[in-house]
């Protein structure tokens, strides 16, 4: 195996180490508290929901509930039905599982429990939009901030005023039940409130907050669907409780082991990156740089969400124009390779996790006639690497902790 295919085999390695890290049954069922009296109900959703809502089958059988997840990402439940549904702009099939989700907590009486079960995507895939607003509002909203560069936690902000099931709505609902939440985070800081958008805790934000995210981004306010969250010391809120089991530092400290083991000196450059995807490329570009001068191996990781302010019609997602800006800026380093991917296996609007590059993808690209200036205008990393075969597509891995990004620095080449 030559070093490019080495390098390559490596980086693999560490995001599927990362990712098996974050999908440990136990500690979903390590966290479960002691069983009620009355009925446990299970909404789970999110990416990682069926792995979340099988590990709380296996420890209590005769559980019900609904799991809402991705499509492609089921899998087998055995009393917990199961939805799928459209992730990021949501569709009609999560809208019907949101209006089932709140059905279910409406039921529950003082003895019963309300097991959440969150994960990344939850906020898309659990679409109740506020009437007099519509699934087409939502959807046409959701698309608009997408692309326009905001962060999660801006979106979701939005998300959380415009709906009736996120923002504490959720746990709302079931009072006066316990409601307990276990979630896998994807977000920079493991903010309760933006994890899923919040459905089962209280959200300090206002509908203000959520209009000046629209205002700063140049997106129209809907003007109609407004409503305010479940704010913190609500009595509603008083039986719930929350506590995430998985977050985004697991994936970096078991893909940092595994290169460890591998012969390299893990460094963590940033846990929680945030920006233009292509701006903080040039950042780790030069970290990368730096690290080939002192001529040990080395590997740089971090972690966070980065953003894309999409002006183009191309392919791709934040990883991908990440690598190929990050391509650009170390072209002709031999012994620098670099895997950025999303931990859920999908990048922006392609079902890819992210893709790979090194000091000879510039080459690769240029003898391929690709323009990567031109890609890089027009938000198509995607097609761009494709083209050379550097998109990495490991499929649905049924968890979502953020995205990773590895680079490696062989001096040994």
């Amino acid at each position: 195996m030559n070093g490019r295919m080495h390098r390559r085999a490596l980086l693999e390695g560490a995001f599927q180490a990362a990712v098996e890290a974050c999908k440990r049954p136990e500690a979903i069922v390590d966290a479960l508290p002691e069983r009620p009296k009355g009925r446990v109900v299970v909404i789970a959703a999110g990416k990682g929901a069926v792995p979340m809502a099988q590990a709380v089958e296996a420890h209590w059988p005769d559980v019900t509930g609904l799991a809402v997840t991705r499509s492609g990402y089921g899998g087998p439940l055995k009393s917990i039905q199961l939805v799928e549904a459209r992730h990021p702009v949501p569709d009609e099939a999560g809208a019907q599982a949101a209006e089932q989700c709140l059905a279910l907590a409406e039921s529950l009486g003082e003895n019963d429990l309300l097991l959440v079960l969150l994960s990344g995507g939850a906020s898309a895939l659990l679409a109740a939009p506020q009437p007099p607003l519509t699934l087409a509002d939502k959807q046409a909203l959701t698309s608009a901030l997408l692309k326009s560069g905001a962060s999660i936690g801006e979106i979701n902000c939005v998300r959380r005023h415009l709906s009736r099931i996120k923002g504490g709505r959720l746990a709302a609902a079931a009072s006066p039940a316990q409601v307990v939440t276990l979630a896998v985070s994807d977000v920079v800081g493991d903010v309760p409130a933006d994890i899923g958008s919040g459905p089962s805790v209280p959200d300090a934000s206002s509908i203000a907050d959520a209009q000046a995210v629209l205002a700063r981004y140049g997106i129209a306010d809907p003007a109609r669907g407004w409503s305010e969250s479940v704010k913190p010391g609500d009595p509603l809120l008083a039986r719930s409780s929350f506590q995430v089991v998985v977050r985004p530092a697991d994936a970096l400290a078991a893909a940092a082991r595994y290169l460890e083991d591998a012969g390299y000196e893990p460094r963590i450059i940033e846990t929680e990156a945030t920006g233009e995807a292509r701006d903080v490329a040039r950042r780790h570009a030069l970290a990368a740089i730096q690290a080939h001068e002192t001529g040990r191996a080395t590997a740089l990781l971090s972690g966070g969400e980065l953003t894309v302010t999409v002006k183009g019609d191309g392919t791709g997602g934040p990883n991908q124009e990440y690598a190929l800006a990050f391509a650009h800026a170390i072209k002709g380093l031999t012994g620098v390779a670099l895997l950025a991917a999303d931990t859920d296996g999908v990048d922006g609007n392609c079902d890819v996790a992210g893709a790979y590059v090194d000091g000879d993808t510039v080459n690769d690209l240029v003898d391929a006639s690709v323009d990567i200036a031109r890609a890089l205008d027009a938000n198509d990393a995607g097609s761009a690497l494709g083209e050379v075969g550097a998109l990495f597509v490991p499929g649905p891995t049924l968890t979502n902790v953020n995205d990773l990004r590895i680079i490696l620095v062989d001096a040994r080449t």
